[in-house]
């Protein structure tokens, strides 16, 4: 099993998002009653795009440049044990996915990452949900496959497959963490796992549509894999609870933008006024 998820890591994160789906399903919170006709055609259109198109594209450039230009690097970092390897991941894919997940959230990329938020609902069929070009631009994934092709590649498929795992706990509607919060001699393993990775509460609190009730806290909590992150840099809130409504007040307010508008800004920009996807943005979120 170990040797097939080396050899074959998009079909088992594929099958892992399918295994999050299905358990969803089960639950009836795979189709969601707040759901608009703009969120699964963005939701289906960029999860394929990334799988298909991005996420591959990215690590066949990096290796066909990198070879073409610096050969003599390939491999040079085989030699490291296995903790090095990891270390080197967590810093040059997670801490840098964290930061520019905490630059998205300013005026210059909330554009590129405005469509993850404007869902109104969680769940997996989230976890992918952005702009096709905060994605494209994301330099952790630039920074991976130069890793890979210096020799981490051993090691990377159990790495980001542990890291969807994660990510797609954080995003999913079975909220696996309230079973520890529920049972209280499970408190001291709560406040660790916490503190260490992102949990459905924490990461829910990142979505929701406002932060003034105590729980909601969309100005922090950015860590994908690592929380960590957030308790060592300052942006972490932790309450053990869940917003009552997640999404962007101003779509309440003003209706959803279209989806190929939030997939495909700033090529397409939309119509709507006091949008930060119009030709001259004027809102954050």
């Amino acid at each position: 099993m170990g040797q097939w998820i080396t050899q074959h890591p998009p079909q088992a994160i594929f099958l892992l998002f399918v295994v999050f789906a299905m358990l969803e399903a089960l639950r009836g919170s795979l189709r969601s009653p707040q759901a608009t006709r703009e969120d699964l055609p963005l939701e289906a259109s960029i999860t394929f795009l990334f799988g298909a198109v991005l996420y591959p594209g990215i690590m066949l450039a990096v290796d066909f440049v990198a070879r073409r230009h610096v050969p003599e690097l390939a491999e040079r970092l085989a030699h490291l044990p296995t903790w090095a390897m990891i270390g080197m991941l967590l810093i040059g894919d997670d801490l840098t996915q964290y930061l520019w997940h905490r630059a998205s959230h300013t005026p210059l990329l909330w554009p590129l990452h405005r469509a993850h938020h404007s869902a109104p609902h969680m769940g997996v069929r989230v976890v992918y949900r952005n702009n096709f070009f905060y994605y494209a631009l994301m330099p952790g994934l630039w920074i991976s496959a130069f890793l890979v092709f210096l020799g981490l590649g051993p090691v990377y498929p159990a790495y980001v497959l542990i890291k969807m795992l994660v990510i797609f706990g954080a995003h999913s509607e079975i909220r696996w963490d309230q079973v520890l919060y529920r049972h209280r001699w499970l408190h001291p393993v709560a406040w660790i796992v916490e503190r260490t990775i992102s949990t459905s509460a924490t990461h829910f609190a990142h979505h929701a549509i406002t932060q003034d009730d105590g729980v909601g806290h969309y100005k922090g909590n950015y860590g994908n894999l690592l929380f960590l992150w957030d308790v060592l840099f300052g942006t972490a809130r932790i309450t053990r609870r869940y917003p009552p409504r997640v999404g962007l007040a101003d779509d309440v307010a003003h209706g959803p933008e279209r989806w190929w508008v939030q997939l495909f800004y700033p090529l397409l920009k939309s119509k709507r006024t006091n949008s930060a996807l119009a030709r001259e943005p004027t809102i954050v979120g």
